[in-house]
């Protein structure tokens, strides 16, 4: 009997051992579950806020400097128009040629709560301070067209625009290949820009840097005109009524102050093209206008359509991707025998 009771205690035994193994083993299987339900709990909140952020309207902010020329008002217009394609909410400022109401408006961005700022500065310094605050906001910053000169280059995320230094080249180049070396001098006078503003400064720079090896081109005058085409006329008389007919070429950094400068030299009584050789930078269709009249010698390519540039960029520090530091448009250069063709595509 007591042999007998043994075997079914150990068999009982065997098979209560089992039940808790079985037993141990599902509460593991459920705890496991559980783990694993709380993993895509903590997970969902954070997919669906990224889901989010990627799905709604990024919003940019744009402070603009200006609608001075023809060339901005296209700058501003290719901006407008692809953000609206893109689907990105745009808050635009018009600064009116004033730093102090730049400064204002990106206040009022960093209030908005805005993704991104995009900046055309309307000169290079005094950026510093703002940028600081922005960064501090923690809103990113596109430098656009004119460039910024600041010490910490990590306050923007990058400058998209034209290589104004190489514009100023391509016009020193052609100046040199079309006068041969001469003893006599042959005097240029400069329309320049905004005081301070990047395209002033780094266009003169190219050109003389260009030229810099002929003694014989001079420098008669070199004065600002804010691109436009009243100042433009108005610096182009004082010019001729000085230097008269000194005055061999014409080098101005924008087509609108060009435009001026052509109505006081027929007024003054020379022929633009013949008598004054003239180089102007943008390539606005009225220039190519003038250029297939044989009234521009030159006209060297500045593109305003910065549009898809930014608004791509945009999309990118959206995403969190990363920028090029710098962002080159492509341009041109047009004469007289590819002035037509380009006309007819022009847009602005």
């Amino acid at each position: 009997m007591i042999v007998i009771r043994s075997k079914r205690f150990f068999v009982l035994l065997g098979k209560l051992t089992i039940m808790l193994c079985a037993l141990v083993a599902v509460m593991g299987c459920q705890q496991d579950g559980g783990s694993q339900t709380v993993e895509r709990v903590e997970k969902q909140p954070k997919e669906a806020l990224a889901s989010t952020t990627l799905a709604r309207e990024p919003v940019l902010g744009f402070s603009q400097l200006g609608s001075e020329s023809a060339w901005r008002l296209a700058n501003t217009n290719s901006i407008t128009e692809a953000a609206k394609i893109a689907d990105i909410r745009l808050s635009f400022n018009n600064a009116e040629q004033s730093q102090e109401k730049q400064i204002e408006a990106v206040r009022e961005f960093v209030k908005q709560k805005v993704d991104v700022i995009a900046i055309a500065p309307v000169v290079e310094t005094g950026w510093e301070p703002i940028l600081r605050e922005v960064k501090q906001a923690g809103i990113p910053v596109v430098i656009i067209d004119r460039n910024v000169d600041v010490a910490d280059q990590s306050l923007y995320v990058s400058h998209i625009g034209s290589d104004f230094y190489e514009e100023g080249k391509k016009a020193g180049k052609y100046l040199v290949d079309k006068f041969p070396k001469q003893i006599a001098p042959i005097g240029i006078v400069e329309l320049r820009g905004t005081e301070g503003s990047t395209p002033s400064i780094a266009r003169g720079k190219g050109l003389r840097d260009a030229i810099a090896t002929r003694k014989d081109f001079r420098f008669l005058a070199s004065e600002n005109a804010d691109f436009t085409v009243v100042k433009g006329k108005e610096v182009m008389k004082k010019f001729l009524a000085e230097k008269g007919k000194d005055i061999r070429v014409l080098y101005s950094h924008n087509d609108d102050m060009t435009l001026g400068a052509l109505e006081a030299i027929e007024e003054y009584g020379l022929v633009p093209g013949k008598d004054i050789v003239v180089v102007t930078v943008d390539g606005t269709h009225k220039a190519l206008e003038k250029l297939s009249e044989g009234k521009i010698n030159l006209v060297v390519e500045c593109n305003p359509l910065l549009g898809p540039n930014l608004i791509q960029a945009v999309k990118e520090i959206f995403k969190g991707n990363t920028l090029p530091k710098r962002i080159v448009t492509s341009e041109n250069v047009f004469t007289q025998v590819t002035a037509a063709s380009e006309m007819a595509s022009r847009t602005y």
